[in-house]
C-alpha cells in the first residue's frame, strides 16, 4: 500500500493531474451560492484514475469507482466505507451517513466511472448529497459523459465547470520514463516514437516504457534509442496481427440458440 501511495504522488507533473487538481480547487474555493459539482471527462487511457488517486493522496478526497452492478444502495455503501464509517442497511441511512460526513469535512467526493450511475435514482442521490453536504463533487467518466447528463437537467445545471483530460504530451511521457525506467536514460527519438505508437494514451506510454526498461535490463543497458530499439513491437492497444488463413470469428453475443 505504501508503495502505490509513492507511485502515485510521484506523477504531480503529469498535465491531466494538473487538470483535475485545479478543478477541485476551483470547486472547494467557489464562491457564494456557486454549485460545487463537476465533470472530469475523455476518452480511456488519458490517466483520470491516476488523477483521481493522486487526489486521494494529496486533498483528502473521497474517491470511489462505480460499479456496472449493484445500483444506487452499493455507491453509498462505498462513498460511506471511503469516508471510514461502517455502512448501516438501508439507503436513506446510508444517504444520511455518507451527507452528513461530507457536510462536517468538507472532503471533495470523487465518483470515477460516473457513466455507470446514470440513472434518475442514482444521478438524483449524487446531486442531493452535493445540495445537502456543500460539498464538491465531481464526476469523472468518458468523453460522451458531459452529453449523457444533460439528460438530467438540475444535474447537468449545477455543474461549475467541465474539464476534458487531453491526450499525453512529450512531456509527460519524459516524466514517466522516470516513473516506470528508473536509471535508464531513453533517447528523445524513442520517447517521440512511444509518444506517437501509444496514440498519446498514457496507459500504452506506461506500458511501453515498462517494456523498454525490461529490454535494457535483459542487455545490461543504460541508454536506449530509437536505432538501439530497432523493430521490437510497441504496445499499441491494436490486437496482434493474425497469421495467413486465420480468421478471425465473430464475437458471440448471449446464448446460442
Amino acid at each position: 500500500m505504501a508503495e502505490s501511495r509513492e507511485l502515485y504522488n510521484t506523477v504531480a507533473p503529469l498535465a491531466n493531474v494538473t487538470r483535475l487538481v485545479a478543478l477541485i480547487d476551483r470547486a472547494q474555493n467557489r464562491g457564494p451560492g456557486l454549485p460545487g459539482l463537476g465533470c472530469f471527462y475523455g476518452r480511456a487511457g488519458l490517466g483520470k484514475t491516476t488523477a483521481g488517486i493522486y487526489a486521494t493522496n494529496t486533498l483528502n478526497a473521497c474517491h470511489v469507482e462505480a460499479l456496472p452492478f449493484g445500483g444506487l444502495k452499493k455507491l453509498l455503501e462505498m462513498i460511506v466505507t471511503e469516508l471510514g464509517l461502517r455502512p448501516r442497511r438501508l439507503i436513506p441511512d446510508l444517504f444520511d451517513q455518507a451527507a452528513q460526513e461530507l457536510a462536517v469535512t468538507g472532503r471533495p467526493l470523487i465518483i470515477d466511472e460516473a457513466d455507470h450511475i446514470l440513472s434518475t435514482k442514482t444521478i438524483e442521490a449524487v446531486r442531493h448529497l452535493h445540495d445537502k453536504s456543500a460539498a464538491p463533487v465531481i464526476l469523472m467518466g468518458e468523453e460522451l459523459l458531459p452529453h449523457r447528463l444533460q439528460a438530467w437537467e438540475r444535474v447537468h445545471g449545477r455543474m461549475l465547470a467541465w474539464v476534458e483530460a487531453e491526450p499525453a504530451t512529450s512531456k509527460d511521457v519524459e516524466h514517466l520514463a522516470r516513473v516506470y525506467a528508473p536509471g535508464i536514460e531513453i533517447a528523445a527519438d524513442l520517447r517521440d516514437e512511444v509518444l506517437n505508437a501509444s496514440r498519446a494514451s498514457m496507459r500504452y506510454i506506461s506500458t511501453n516504457l515498462a517494456a523498454i526498461a525490461e529490454f535494457a535490463a535483459v542487455r545490461g543497458l543504460k541508454r536506449v534509442t530509437r536505432d538501439i530499439w530497432g523493430n521490437h513491437a510497441f504496445h499499441t492497444g491494436e490486437p496482434p496481427t493474425l497469421r495467413r488463413g486465420v480468421v478471425a470469428a465473430a464475437p458471440r453475443r448471449g446464448r446460442a440458440a
